[in-house]
């Protein structure tokens, strides 16, 4: 069973109505035992880094998401904000992050030459790096669509799963193993990311 982690910040029925569009059991919860013994987990998140933080520990599910993840190797997916919390913080805010990956979140900051606006909304070709499964079978540059202000910054560049172009090339999703993320939303991303979260629900 897929578990889509609910703590008050993001657009859950949309990922909901994916998941199962591709004929794959899911549920939203947030009680810890149910997370506890999900076969795999997605952290969604829209809105800002410390009250997501906030919400994690107010529901109780910090430990239980580590016990998950780290414990037991539980595949997870953090989706935009939710791949942010995968680091150890953000310049958006003070409080630190789950910290399953060696990175932290900055803010966008293109050349002002470009005249590029942020947040950054709308969609953009993807740059994968070999090695993740979430974009085996998705082309070269897959197209995805994107609202976003900050950008992770990762320290180990193995971490990296891809890239995206503005104003600069910016990490727009990790892997480590069992431990994925994307900034960009599949769940509105049409046929580019049903494919990843089919990939993550039945590769990882």
């Amino acid at each position: 069973m897929i578990v889509i982690v609910d703590y008050g910040v993001g657009n859950l029925g949309a990922l909901v109505n994916m998941f199962e569009y591709l004929g794959f059991d899911c549920e939203t919860s947030r009680d810890p035992k149910t997370i506890a013994a999900a076969g795999k987990l997605v952290l969604p998140g829209v809105g800002a880094f410390d009250k997501a933080m906030r919400n994690l520990h107010d529901y109780g599910l910090v430990q239980p998401l580590s016990d998950a993840v780290l414990g037991r190797g539980t595949p997870v997916l953090g989706v935009c904000l939710g791949m942010q919390l995968l680091g150890e913080a953000s310049e958006e805010g003070s409080q630190p992050g789950l910290g399953w990956i060696a990175a932290q979140s900055l803010r966008i900051r293109p050349p002002i030459d470009m005249d590029l606006k942020v947040p950054h909304i709308g969609w953009s070709d993807v740059t994968p790096r070999c090695g993740s499964p979430l974009f085996e079978g998705n082309g070269t540059n897959p197209r995805f669509y994107f609202s976003h202000s900050y950008h992770m910054q990762c320290r180990r560049d193995e971490h990296i799963a891809a890239m995206v172009e503005y104003g600069g090339e910016l990490c727009c999703a990790v892997a480590a193993g069992n431990i994925h993320g994307v900034q960009f939303h599949p769940e509105k991303s049409h046929r580019h990311g049903m494919a990843i979260l089919k990939a993550f629900a039945a590769k990882t």
